[in-house]
């Protein structure tokens, strides 16, 4: 495949000024931009301030929202990464309250439908991988797995440590809250491939859930054996991180159940087509089946066009690494127009920030990224909850370096920039910091709604000074 040739970025210099077309004036669309609308410490009941600030936000350009993860999660004060219940958004008394945390079912119609009345669209944070904390213990069959390095080698989830054995855990679900609300499905362990908890042990571990000992090899790297008649374990259209990436936290779903394909399935479209969102961010893709993904992803948007939608359901896969083409080769294998984020760009940014004036080269700024190798596959992002200090990807961007990394991602012609709330807002928590950008942020923004329009010419001929100009188009030269 041709976009999986090495890449190595070229200042392509185009003509200077524009040319118009006499037969096509066409208005020129504004240029899109995404927020993503909350921080990782962001206080509850965030609904309500999203509905308040929304114009402002259209006024500066923001044209899609990427709303926090809102279904029911099993602590109030998480995120929603925690996630119980797909069906509840804040609207049953469960888990202790009725609401999540960033509000209440009603209060988040509002924000989806000030949105559409703005043209802003709206991208739901989608936690497809696992779910958390079920409401009573179910008896299964598993094997624990290895989690941690030893010295022997690496973490390789598809070692197994000891021979089956019966654990219990937490893994039917019933909603007593929501009862058979939007949907009547049970879930129970077979549903499920992994857990972290044998309730009868209090112990905690990595737990594959496995068929009866009668049908399972010995221990061992089981993906290696021969004959294996073990028909549950690992997904293996995932990620090699760890051996095999299939599990990463709390119970995680098995998409080769049928029952659990189509329940999520018709999550998805319900989304699109009752509750209103036009678009996903899908949480941690690398860690469950790219198949079932490619079926989601062809679900949710057959159900806009159904809908009527005037443009196509959008969906950004979220995976960090630093391998553009392990990303690409996601987008590759889902189809249908899907994107991800483009972490190479964001790691070479966060390494220009902090590198010395004898080190840095931004000339090579958009080698081995996303951006570079597929423009259309691309959502550029300078920071994020996920690479804020503290977190598990936490990944430094200097202050003074992140208007710089803003002008590189808003005022280019190639990829979807992503703005992070925190850089307009700030950040609260214990690495708590003001934005460092508030002065030019929002003015950067404006100049890529306003200008940032029509052929671009790159002088990229620096060490430490690049640039490039915009030509405008016929109907966009002067803002």
């Amino acid at each position: 495949m041709s976009w999986l040739k090495k890449f190595q970025h070229r200042s392509q210099p185009e003509q200077d000024g524009f040319q118009i077309d006499e037969g096509d004036r066409k208005p020129t669309p504004q240029n899109p931009t995404m927020l993503q609308s909350f921080e990782w410490h962001t206080p509850p009941h965030h609904y309500p301030r999203l509905l308040r600030i929304l114009p402002a936000l259209h006024d500066l350009g923001i044209t899609s929202l990427w709303l926090p993860p809102g279904c029911k999660g099993n602590n109030f004060e998480g995120n929603g990464y925690d996630i119980y219940d797909l069906w509840d958004l804040g609207e049953f008394d469960q888990k202790w309250r009725r609401e999540t945390k960033w509000g209440a079912r009603e209060e988040l119609d509002a924000v989806i439908a000030k949105a559409a009345e703005l043209g802003v669209r709206t991208v739901w944070d989608a936690v497809l991988n696992h779910k958390a904390a079920g409401d009573e213990r179910e008896e299964c069959w598993a094997v624990e797995a290895d989690q941690e390095a030893r010295g022997t080698g690496p973490t390789d989830h598809r070692i197994e440590l000891t021979r089956p054995t019966k654990i219990n855990a937490w893994l039917h679900y019933n909603f007593p809250g929501r009862g058979d609300t939007y949907s009547s499905m049970k879930w129970h362990a077979e549903h499920f491939n992994g857990t972290d908890w044998d309730d009868s042990r209090q112990r905690k571990a990595l737990f594959k859930l496995v068929d009866a000992p009668e049908s399972h090899p010995r221990p061992g790297l089981q993906s290696l054996v021969k004959g294996s008649k073990s028909k549950k374990g690992w997904a293996d259209d995932v990620s090699d991180e760890h051996g095999n990436a299939d599990y990463l936290m709390f119970n995680n779903i098995d998409y080769r159940h049928p029952e659990a394909r189509e329940d999520v399935k018709r999550w998805g479209e319900w989304m699109v087509r009752d509750v209103g969102v036009t678009g996903f961010r899908l949480d941690a893709v690398q860690h469950y089946s790219w198949k079932f993904a490619r079926e989601w992803i062809e679900c949710v948007k057959a159900a806009g066009r159904e809908k009527g939608l005037e443009e196509e359901v959008f969906v950004v896969g979220e995976f960090w690494i630093d391998d553009w083409a392990k990303l690409l080769t996601w987008c590759e294998r889902v189809g249908q127009g899907a994107r991800t984020y483009d972490a190479p760009l964001l790691y070479n940014l966060s390494r220009a920030s902090t590198a010395s004036e004898k080190e840095v080269d931004l000339r090579k700024i958009f080698d081995n990224t996303v951006v570079g190798a597929s423009p259309a596959s691309a959502v550029t992002i300078v920071r994020s909850h996920d690479t804020q200090p503290g977190q598990a990807s936490a990944t430094p961007l200097s202050p003074f370096f992140r208007p710089h990394a803003y002008a590189l991602t808003l005022l280019r012609s190639s990829g979807l920039p992503c703005v992070f709330f925190g850089d307009l807002y700030g950040t609260a928590g214990p690495h708590a910091e003001p934005t460092s950008c508030w002065d030019r942020l929002p003015n950067l923004l404006l100049a890529r709604k306003l200008y940032a329009y029509g052929a671009q010419r790159d002088y990229f001929d620096e060490r430490c000074c690049v640039g490039w100009t915009r030509a405008g188009t016929w109907d966009r030269r002067d803002g």
